[in-house]
């Protein structure tokens, strides 16, 4: 896979608003507007391309398995918390991404942790990771893959207790040791590497289950956090979405009901998540 350029990612930050607003309409047509009923909105990707959302396959925790069947999305069924959203949030996302940039975009894909094809791709994504448990070899991948220049976004895991904080900040100890997790810098690169990310911009992204009668409520006790971990020449390898649902922003894009402006908030930001992992 080539690493795209400059100018491949010329964006008109207009299209955003115009790709949401175009999935919000066809929400009536697909399902979506009445969050999750129905079929959903399934785009049409080539087989291979020169983008990829990645979804990377892990081992729960042994008291937080999920059989085969649990309800993990509004069409998708799989074992583990990894398919958490999938596969519309991939779909979605990389259904944006393909009218908003000049990416030649292929279709999602889902692998193991320790799955060689892993290193074929720049970006991989994690959602639930509050919930996981890695083994030792796969936490040897992630380090490997991290160590030879990938890019992991991490997301939808939450408190207000420090439980779920705990196992990702102990799993990531164990993969990248002396790497703190700290909070991104509103001059750090990836903040404006193509979308200017403000103060104002790092607000709560709500779940679903946030949303009543129209109204978006914070979890009592949370309080969204956007923070990164770098490797050893500074380089920001790992974005840590806590405290919020950018996962949930990506797979209701074409609901109504969804808020536009905070979809479109969770598309800047993985947008900009994947123009630095591929020119940094």
């Amino acid at each position: 896979m080539t690493r795209l350029t400059w100018r491949l990612a010329l964006i008109l930050a207009a299209g955003l608003v115009c790709a949401v607003t175009l999935m919000a309409q066809f929400g009536g047509r697909f399902g979506g507007g009445d969050f999750g009923r129905g079929e959903s909105f399934v785009p049409e990707f080539p087989k291979t391309g020169e983008f990829h959302f990645v979804r990377t396959e892990y081992t729960d925790a042994p008291y937080r398995r999920r059989g085969f069947g649990s309800f993990v999305s509004r069409t998708g069924r799989a074992s583990g918390w990894w398919a958490q959203d999938w596969p519309d949030a991939d779909n979605h996302f990389s259904f944006g991404l393909q009218r908003l940039t000049r990416f030649q975009v292929g279709e999602p894909v889902h692998l193991a942790l320790t799955d060689d094809r892993i290193f074929d791709y720049p970006w991989i994504y994690a959602t639930q990771v509050g919930y996981w448990e890695l083994s030792e070899k796969e936490c040897a991948r992630l380090r490997e893959y991290l160590d030879r220049g990938g890019f992991l976004m991490v997301d939808d895991f939450w408190g207000p207790g420090d439980q779920e904080w705990d196992v990702f900040a102990e799993t990531m100890n164990q993969v990248l040791p002396g790497h703190p997790i700290e909070q991104i810098q509103m001059s750090a690169p990836v903040m404006h590497v193509l979308y200017d990310i403000e103060q104002k911009d790092l607000t709560f992204i709500p779940g679903t289950r946030h949303i009543y009668g129209g109204q978006v409520r914070q979890p009592a006790g949370t309080s969204p956090q956007w923070d990164a971990i770098n490797d050893d020449k500074g380089r920001m390898v790992v974005a840590v979405n806590y405290n919020t649902d950018i996962g949930d922003a990506w797979e209701y894009a074409d609901a109504p009901e969804y808020p536009a402006s905070m979809t479109t908030l969770a598309y800047r930001y993985g947008i900009n998540y994947i123009m630095y992992s591929l020119t940094h």
